[in-house]
């Protein structure tokens, strides 16, 4: 298969580095020993002292809510009230505690169509909305020894550029950040056209499992069978990270993108897309897109997080570690392409630019890992083709952004390897997943429904188009069925909105460590070695 890219002589450095800063920020940590606090004695009670720190309606417009758990009970709290739901049933009903509920609304289809998120963008608490919201956070608490103490989740439109902010941003529970786009076309693929309604990027593997004419029976998701089922010879799955859901359906719609429209002419999807796992980022849900489980099982707890069974930081999503975040699965969880090469033993899979690979027979990670350097993709970049002059991307921002460009580079890669792959004369993959990265960089650095945003999911469906062209021109289009989603939403911050929690915790007298921003460990607050890179000192903020 598509090997060539990797075989060539001298030092390489495939993405040798992410240009901009902002992708990075470091870990915040609190000793107990703020100036003017007393030190708080061993045994001390840093939860009630975060609590309530974190819900002081100082901190009420860069904090939406935080959450615990405690003696069988699912906590939730912010400076308007609290609730509580029993670990032993995650859909409810609440028990509100005082004031109102932080998580008054779990509609799924809150903020849909794009008029409806236009209309209220980036809404405070009381008018938005956290879909699956207890079993969600439930899963975030669920690993023995790398979930949080306390979560804190931001408000949409907190902006944190010091420690990795973006004007589009997404890890939060609410609607907005987690929706992620679901388009299902092809073979096997029921009915046309824009359904209302919402499912789980947990649902996605299970989908693409019966697709594929196999199951995942430790899967937490559901395969959609009421919208497709066995029929397609081949079956891909593609993921353009980030992409909002809302604005990806409106430019298919009005022509902007093409060869989406095109994948609707012959499927459907489903207004209010696919909801991301808790928290809303890059490896947790692509984690669980490829296993149909949420973090609490898979262990993929965030792009980054702290475990106590080793006492080390473990960053999964960074140039140095992509090839080895598989290595992060919990025992027991299984891979689609695990299950396919399970049930199906002489079918093919590959996974294009994806760090989740275990078990594919082709995978660009397995090539890195092969090559044996130390800094992973870190030190690959000289395979990455140039972004200036490449047709499939918007030079404007190619020159604009090194971050665009970058992204650019690494998509230009991935479709000369699907190419490959899929090239006249070859044996086709029999399911085949393509990670799409340039549209998170997009949303990140302009914000949902930007220039920047809409450039990158225009170069995104150019190189889809020249995919379904590839298929078509072998006679292969008509045999294929694809399912097109992302790992999360994107939401925009208001770079007004400022602050930083961890001051308050600080000064509070909270030891802690706070992971990811947002996942906060309590009574940890040295800063410990690296488990997958010991040379890092921040984490990917994707």
């Amino acid at each position: 298969m598509a090997v060539d890219f990797f075989r060539r002589s001298g030092r390489h450095r495939y993405c040798s580095g992410v240009p901009s800063s902002e992708r990075v920020y470091p870990m915040s940590t609190g000793t107990g020993t703020a100036p003017g606090v007393a030190p708080q004695p061993v045994g001390s009670d840093d939860l009630s002292l975060a609590v309530a720190a974190l819900t002081s309606p100082a901190l009420a417009e860069i904090v939406d809510l935080t959450a615990w758990v405690d003696a069988g009970w699912l906590y939730v709290a912010n400076a308007g009230g609290s609730a509580r739901l029993p670990v032993s049933d995650p859909d409810g009903p609440w028990e509100v505690r005082f004031g109102r509920h932080p998580l008054a609304s779990q509609d799924p289809m809150h903020g849909v169509p794009l008029a409806a998120a236009l209309a209220d963008p980036s809404p405070p608490n009381e008018r938005d909305a956290y879909p699956f919201a207890g079993r969600r956070l439930l899963s975030a608490f669920g690993d023995a020894t790398r979930s949080p103490d306390l979560i804190v989740v931001h408000t949409p439109r907190h902006y944190w550029p010091e420690r990795g902010g973006h004007l589009g941003e997404h890890g939060s529970l609410n609607a907005g950040q987690s929706r992620a786009p679901l388009v299902l076309s092809g073979p096997g693929v029921r009915g046309r056209g824009l359904r209302p309604g919402a499912a789980r990027i947990i649902d996605v593997a299970p989908t693409l499992a019966a697709l594929a004419g196999v199951t995942l029976p430790g899967a937490e998701g559901t395969a959609l069978t009421e919208l497709a089922g066995p029929g397609a010879r081949h079956v891909v799955g593609l993921l353009w990270d980030g992409a909002n859901c809302n604005d990806l359906l409106h430019l298919a719609q009005t022509g902007a993108l093409p060869n989406v429209a095109r994948l609707l002419a012959e499927g459907t999807a489903l207004t209010g897309g696919a909801i991301a796992e808790f928290p809303s980022v890059t490896l947790t849900n692509h984690t669980s897109a490829l296993t149909g489980v949420g973090p609490g099982r898979h262990g993929i707890l965030h792009n980054v997080y702290f475990d106590r069974a080793t006492g080390r930081q473990v960053i999964v999503n960074d140039v140095k570690t992509w090839h080895a975040a598989c290595e992060q699965l919990r025992d027991g969880v299984e891979t689609l392409f695990e299950a396919v090469a399970r049930q199906r033993p002489g079918a093919v899979s590959a996974c294009v630019n994806e760090p989740v690979d275990r078990g594919a027979h082709y995978s660009t990670f397995g090539l890195v890992r092969a090559a044996g350097n130390a800094g992973g993709a870190g030190d690959m970049g000289d395979y990455l083709p140039a972004a200036e002059g490449d047709p499939h991307a918007s030079a404007r921002w190619v020159q604009q952004s090194a971050d665009y460009a970058w992204s650019t580079r690494v998509d230009a890669l991935g479709l000369a390897q699907v190419v490959q792959l899929w090239a006249p004369g070859t044996t086709p993959p029999d399911v085949m997943w393509w990670n799409t990265t340039v549209t998170d960089t997009g949303h990140h650095g302009g914000g949902p429904y930007s220039d920047q945003s809409r450039a990158a999911l225009r170069d995104a469906d150019a190189r889809l188009g020249s995919f379904l062209d590839l298929l078509a021109e072998r006679g292969l289009l008509a045999e294929t069925a694809i399912l097109l989603t992302a790992d999360h939403g994107s939401e925009a911050a208001d770079p007004a909105c400022r602050g930083d929690w961890g001051d308050a915790l600080r000064a509070a007298g909270v030891r802690f460590r706070d992971e990811g921003y947002g996942f906060l460990y309590l009574g940890e607050s040295v800063l410990d070695g690296l488990s997958l890179d010991d040379s890092a000192v921040g984490v990917a903020s994707s």
